[in-house]
């Protein structure tokens, strides 16, 4: 039974395996490929463990490579449909910087590093974050065609986002992203679309 303290706050808590593997990241993934890999090796993990969606998100200093935050998909375990992994990990990031606005840390530049193209609420949060770029693994299409509704998203959203200032590139490691949402399908996961 939830206490009325409880029922007056949110809260979002990461998986107890994911302090293993931030403990086992090198100090810097240099490339986009590197930092792909973290965000779809997140989403294998939390389909494996049973942790909450196929999805995973990472936020990393830009010119560094330092990993400043972990994100998976916890929509089922915490009751939260907001729960998404960029949002998991844009918020945790926020929380460790000590500032709502991503664009104001010692680190420069932070980078949202999904292995899914964002969602319609996931996209909507990226401007207003602070990053000033994105990477994204697999696509709308592959999201799509394993049973999830992405909402409805412009087909022009990645020049909108270039013009409020965020540079994104989408298809990182795309077939490797794919083929965990095409596993989370075919295993009769819960596809949690209203």
């Amino acid at each position: 039974m939830m206490s009325k303290a409880d029922n007056n706050s949110v809260r979002i808590d990461l998986p107890d395996w994911i302090a293993g593997v931030e403990q086992q990241l090198p100090a810097s993934l240099e490339t986009a490929e590197q930092r792909m890999s973290v965000a779809i090796s997140l989403a294998e993990q939390n389909l494996r463990h049973g942790t909450g969606g196929p999805f995973g998100a990472l936020v990393v200093a830009v010119g560094s490579g330092a990993v400043i935050a972990l994100g998976v998909n916890r929509v089922e375990p915490q009751l939260c449909s907001a729960a998404h992994a960029e949002i998991v990990a844009l918020s945790l990031a926020q929380r460790r910087m000590g500032h709502w606005n991503l664009s104001e840390t010692p680190h420069g530049p932070l980078q949202l590093v999904t292995s899914c193209e964002p969602c319609a609420m996931c996209l909507g949060a990226i401007p207003w974050s602070g990053v000033t770029s994105v990477l994204c693994g697999a696509t709308k299409a592959d999201a799509e065609a394993a049973g999830f509704d992405e909402g409805a998203r412009s087909s022009r959203w990645v020049e909108e986002l270039d013009r409020r200032g965020v540079d994104v590139r989408t298809g990182v490691l795309r077939e490797q992203a794919a083929r965990v949402l095409e596993r989370y399908a075919r295993q009769g996961n819960t596809i949690y679309n209203p």
